[in-house]
Protein backbone atom coordinates (compact mmCIF):
# COMPACT_ATOMS: atom_id res chain seq x y z
CA UNK A 1 0.00 0.00 0.00
CA UNK A 2 2.89 2.37 0.90
CA UNK A 3 4.45 1.56 -2.49
CA UNK A 4 1.83 2.91 -4.59
CA UNK A 5 1.47 5.92 -2.64
CA UNK A 6 5.02 6.71 -3.48
CA UNK A 7 5.40 5.63 -6.51
CA UNK A 8 2.60 8.72 -6.94
CA UNK A 9 4.55 10.87 -5.38
CA UNK A 10 7.83 10.31 -7.35
CA UNK A 11 5.81 10.83 -10.56
CA UNK A 12 4.07 13.75 -9.29
CA UNK A 13 7.31 15.27 -8.48
CA UNK A 14 9.00 14.14 -11.50
CA UNK A 15 5.97 16.14 -13.86
CA UNK A 16 5.84 19.05 -11.77
CA UNK A 17 6.50 22.11 -13.35
CA UNK A 18 10.01 23.33 -12.19
CA UNK A 19 9.48 27.20 -13.57
CA UNK A 20 9.29 29.53 -11.22
CA UNK A 21 6.23 31.22 -10.53
CA UNK A 22 4.50 33.15 -8.02
CA UNK A 23 0.31 33.42 -7.01
CA UNK A 24 -1.67 35.95 -5.66
CA UNK A 25 -5.38 35.09 -4.53
CA UNK A 26 -8.70 37.08 -3.39
CA UNK A 27 -7.67 39.94 -4.96
CA UNK A 28 -10.45 42.25 -5.02
CA UNK A 29 -10.35 42.86 -8.70
CA UNK A 30 -12.30 41.33 -11.23
CA UNK A 31 -10.69 38.70 -13.70
CA UNK A 32 -11.83 40.84 -16.90
CA UNK A 33 -10.06 44.18 -15.25
CA UNK A 34 -6.63 42.05 -14.68
CA UNK A 35 -6.95 40.54 -18.27
CA UNK A 36 -6.05 43.99 -19.69
CA UNK A 37 -2.77 44.51 -17.73
CA UNK A 38 -1.85 40.88 -17.93
CA UNK A 39 -1.56 40.65 -21.34
CA UNK A 40 0.48 43.95 -21.76
CA UNK A 41 3.64 42.28 -20.86
CA UNK A 42 2.97 38.45 -21.35
CA UNK A 43 6.19 37.37 -23.53
CA UNK A 44 8.11 40.29 -22.34
CA UNK A 45 11.54 40.55 -20.59
CA UNK A 46 10.85 40.97 -16.95
CA UNK A 47 12.74 44.16 -17.00
CA UNK A 48 10.37 45.89 -19.88
CA UNK A 49 7.29 43.89 -17.76
CA UNK A 50 8.15 46.16 -14.75
CA UNK A 51 8.53 49.48 -16.62
CA UNK A 52 5.11 48.77 -18.31
CA UNK A 53 3.19 48.22 -14.97
CA UNK A 54 4.94 50.95 -13.59
CA UNK A 55 3.45 53.58 -15.69
CA UNK A 56 0.30 51.75 -16.87
CA UNK A 57 -3.18 53.79 -14.79
CA UNK A 58 -4.98 50.75 -13.58
CA UNK A 59 -6.00 49.59 -10.60
CA UNK A 60 -4.31 45.84 -11.34
CA UNK A 61 -1.11 47.30 -12.33
CA UNK A 62 0.45 47.40 -8.70
CA UNK A 63 -0.98 44.08 -8.09
CA UNK A 64 0.99 42.60 -10.98
CA UNK A 65 4.13 44.73 -10.50
CA UNK A 66 4.24 43.15 -6.55
CA UNK A 67 3.33 40.10 -8.08
CA UNK A 68 5.76 40.02 -10.78
CA UNK A 69 8.65 41.48 -8.31
CA UNK A 70 7.40 38.28 -6.33
CA UNK A 71 8.20 35.90 -9.12
CA UNK A 72 11.41 37.39 -9.98
CA UNK A 73 12.93 37.08 -6.50
CA UNK A 74 12.14 33.76 -6.26
CA UNK A 75 13.33 32.60 -9.74
CA UNK A 76 17.17 34.11 -8.38
CA UNK A 77 17.20 33.47 -5.03
CA UNK A 78 15.16 29.74 -5.13
CA UNK A 79 16.18 28.53 -8.39
CA UNK A 80 19.56 30.83 -8.93
CA UNK A 81 18.69 32.00 -12.25
CA UNK A 82 20.02 35.05 -14.10
CA UNK A 83 17.72 37.61 -13.71
CA UNK A 84 18.79 39.28 -17.23
CA UNK A 85 17.81 36.20 -19.20
CA UNK A 86 13.79 35.63 -17.63
CA UNK A 87 10.99 36.42 -19.46
CA UNK A 88 7.34 36.47 -18.43
CA UNK A 89 6.51 32.75 -19.73
CA UNK A 90 2.97 32.61 -18.57
CA UNK A 91 0.79 35.07 -16.88
CA UNK A 92 -2.83 34.45 -16.06
CA UNK A 93 -6.12 35.66 -14.42
CA UNK A 94 -9.07 32.95 -12.91
CA UNK A 95 -12.04 34.48 -11.19
CA UNK A 96 -12.35 34.00 -7.64
CA UNK A 97 -15.00 33.86 -5.50
CA UNK A 98 -17.80 36.21 -6.00
CA UNK A 99 -18.60 38.24 -2.64
CA UNK A 100 -22.65 38.92 -3.24
CA UNK A 101 -23.81 42.44 -1.64
CA UNK A 102 -27.10 44.21 -1.74
CA UNK A 103 -28.16 48.00 -1.90
CA UNK A 104 -31.07 49.51 -1.14
CA UNK A 105 -33.21 51.07 -3.95
CA UNK A 106 -36.81 52.69 -4.68
CA UNK A 107 -39.68 51.51 -2.98
CA UNK A 108 -38.22 49.04 -0.41
CA UNK A 109 -36.32 46.77 -3.19
CA UNK A 110 -33.07 46.08 -3.24
CA UNK A 111 -30.72 45.15 -6.18
CA UNK A 112 -27.56 42.93 -6.24
CA UNK A 113 -24.12 44.19 -6.03
CA UNK A 114 -21.31 41.55 -6.86
CA UNK A 115 -17.96 42.04 -5.65
CA UNK A 116 -15.67 39.95 -7.71
CA UNK A 117 -12.39 38.86 -6.91
CA UNK A 118 -9.46 36.71 -8.77
CA UNK A 119 -6.01 34.51 -8.73
CA UNK A 120 -3.49 35.85 -10.78
CA UNK A 121 -0.48 33.68 -11.63
CA UNK A 122 3.04 34.59 -12.92
CA UNK A 123 5.11 32.25 -14.22
CA UNK A 124 8.62 32.84 -15.17
CA UNK A 125 11.47 30.96 -17.86
CA UNK A 126 14.65 31.52 -19.15
CA UNK A 127 15.28 32.45 -22.67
Amino acid sequence: MATNTQKKAQAHMAARDTRPSAHVKYVRISSRKVQIVINLIRGKNVDDALAILKYTPKAASPVVHKLLSSAIANAVNNNEMDRKSLYVAEVYANPGPTLKRYVARSRGSASPVLKRTSHISVVLDQK
